[in-house]
């Protein structure tokens, strides 16, 4: 059975203002010094897919962005076009859907634009046999990261054991914790973190979505039954943004019975903020990580980013320092998960333009 890769690519990034905008969004930044986060994941699956059978979900406004900066890794009518933001089950059910009407069946691996990972050889090894066991025992499998420290950015999964078996099987997913459940759980040694990478066939997820999402399912049936004939566009332009906005998470992960876990340490991130960068950049010897021109006296533990100006900073500590184009950001470090807290008070300012 082909493996097909659906890399979801709609989201705002807002953690990363003043970088991410809705112009040009966080998975559209060069935030390694090597490729836009969305490149790297693409070029990540080569070993996993053949790059042709990658499909990349979007909301409509970024379509032409995404033709231009995946310089022709992308085929043209493999990039999704969302004309409304419905959350995550509609935009895996729209590509489940695209798969099984288009191209019969097949295991999709389920990617997030915007993550980062460090040992892609051992990713790989974890994905390949993510894929063997989807295919063979027609099960939901999601990947679970070996927790490193007590992180309350994360979801976490429970799990046990499954003798005899690679994988583990799934009790409970739970949501984002405070530090001191964040330390329980990962002291436990039963807790993973939500990686939110999913591997399954097409046709199995959509038969979850028929008994767990009868609302979403109706609609992308409807959107399925348009796929190949000229009212294509038409139909998902009108069907698409009536589908109920849930999260894949919530309304089948959370739900479903029997889901298998693949443990993966390879050296994930989200890279979900200012304060995250280190799992993309070096620290110098005073653990400041810097981008363009900066000149940083008698100061350690800051992340300051430019992108034209010099930056300078005297005997400042863990500070975030980010110049975009029309817009700067300076916050502490520990404070760095709210800055989408700016974004969400922006337009009730009159400050529509910075975002």
């Amino acid at each position: 059975m082909k493996t097909y890769g659906v890399i979801m690519a709609g989201g705002g990034g807002t953690r990363f203002w003043p970088l991410s905008t809705k112009r040009e969004p966080k998975q559209f930044l060069n935030l390694s010094g090597r490729d836009i986060l969305l490149n790297e994941t693409i070029d990540r699956q080569k070993e996993l897919m053949d790059l042709k059978d990658l499909f990349v979900v979007t909301n409509v406004s970024q379509v032409p962005l995404v033709l231009e900066r995946t310089q022709g890794r992308i085929a043209k009518d493999h990039v999704l076009s969302e004309p409304a933001a419905r959350n995550t089950a509609a935009c895996i059910g729209y590509a489940a859907m695209e798969i099984v009407r288009k191209y019969e069946d097949g295991v999709m691996c389920i990617f997030a634009a915007d993550h980062h990972i460090r040992d892609e050889k051992t990713y790989t090894a974890v994905m390949k046999e993510a894929v063997r066991i989807a295919a063979g025992e027609d099960a939901l499998v999601t990947i679970g990261i070996r927790p490193t420290y007590p992180a309350t950015g994360y979801g976490y999964i429970r799990n046990v054991k499954a003798e005899g078996k690679a994988y583990r099987t799934v009790e409970e997913f739970v949501e984002k914790p405070d530090r001191d459940t964040a330390e329980s759980y990962v002291n436990s040694g039963v807790y993973a973190w939500n990686s939110g990478m999913f591997v399954w066939k097409a046709s199995t997820i959509l038969k979850y979505y028929e008994k767990l999402l009868p609302d979403v399912y109706e609609c992308l049936v409807k959107i399925g039954d348009a796929m190949g004939t000229e009212q294509e566009k038409a139909v998902i332009e009108a069907v698409y943004p009536t589908i109920p906005k849930i999260s894949v998470d919530y309304g089948i992960m959370e739900r479903a019975k029997g889901v298998l876990m693949l443990e993966g340490d390879f050296g994930w991130s989200d890279v979900g903020s200012w304060d995250s960068l280190d799992s993309v950049k070096q620290k110098d010897e005073q653990g400041n990580i810097t981008n363009g021109k900066t000149v940083l006296l008698d100061s350690t533990d800051c992340v300051v980013y430019g992108k034209h100006k010099l930056i300078a900073a005297v005997g400042v500590k863990d500070l975030v320092i980010v110049e975009a184009d029309d817009a700067v950001l300076v916050c502490p470090v520990k404070e760095a998960q709210r800055v989408k807290e700016i974004v969400e008070a922006l337009p009730g300012l009159s400050l529509e333009r910075y975002l």
